[in-house]
């Protein structure tokens, strides 16, 4: 079966779990050599090793992606061990709760620090490296929260919609330099930061019922019933939209923000 992403050398951001996770082993799958990059080096750690255990090439980096010495090094330790890195999927994230009435300060710093300042960082130092390579492709994590309105997370609404934003700009700056760039906008997708998002949302309450709470699987069978497909997403479908779309089977697909959402967005 042929390889979708041979000898090539990818960062992905967010990989201790979920859809980073997913995506790391898809990639390393598809015959990349993975850096597998989060602040939770011990989980990055566990993916890695489960990618070398099957055969496949991968190390752990941790870094904060909203620190810009931290996304340096994250490029010079990737470099290190693979050679130049010519992939990057930006997905980290943390959720963020609150109206743009009542979102805290604090708040929307982090949000948007880690959300689009950080996805920025990702690509930075990458840059000089793709454009002496010839091309690479830079996948930019966004939410289909930044195409329809969600109440309740102004924060991480306004820095995803950034994230499309600069997803077009650098398609319009760098494809001169076959460099190619796009955005992925899941829609729900049962992971440690969905349960995190609805968790600040005070949606339910984690360990007894309040008045008026609302346990987690009844909130995700809420999203599945306005979902066309009935069901919700998997990290390993938004993995292999990820894998696609870092592999030269996109090759001319650029500047896209794609909604991986069921239908969702379509009503």
């Amino acid at each position: 079966m042929k390889l979708l992403l041979p000898n090539k050398v990818a960062i992905v951001t967010g990989a201790a779990s979920g859809i980073g996770a997913a995506a790391a082993k898809r990639f390393a799958r598809e015959g990349a050599k993975v850096a597998c990059v989060d602040f939770n080096l011990d989980g990055a750690t566990e993916v890695a090793n489960m990618i070398r255990s099957v055969g496949g090439e991968a190390v752990a980096i941790k870094t904060d992606v909203s620190n810009e010495d931290d996304a340096r090094e994250m490029v010079r330790l990737t470099v290190k061990a693979f050679g130049n890195p010519t992939i990057v999927y930006a997905n980290a994230g943390v959720a963020g709760s609150g109206s743009a009435a009542d979102v805290s300060m604090e708040s929307w710093t982090r949000v948007v620090a880690i959300n689009l300042t950080g996805v920025w960082l990702s690509s930075r130092y990458l840059l000089p490296i793709m454009i002496e390579a010839g091309g690479g492709s830079i996948i930019n994590q966004s939410s289909i929260g930044a195409l329809i309105g969600v109440p309740g997370i102004a924060s991480y609404a306004a820095a995803k919609g950034g994230v499309i934003g600069l997803t077009k700009q650098m398609s319009v700056e760098y494809g001169p330099q076959n460099i190619r760039v796009n955005a992925i906008c899941p829609g729900t997708v049962p992971t440690p930061l969905v349960e995190q998002t609805y968790r600040e949302r005070g949606g339910f309450a984690a360990d007894k019922r309040s008045e008026g709470a609302v346990g987690f699987q009844e909130i995700l069978d809420r999203s599945r019933a306005r979902v066309p497909m009935g069901r919700l997403g998997t990290v390993d479908e938004i993995a292999a939209l990820a894998a696609f779309l870092a592999s030269d089977e996109s090759s001319w697909i650029t500047g896209q923000a794609i909604a991986i959402d069921g239908g969702a967005t379509s009503q």
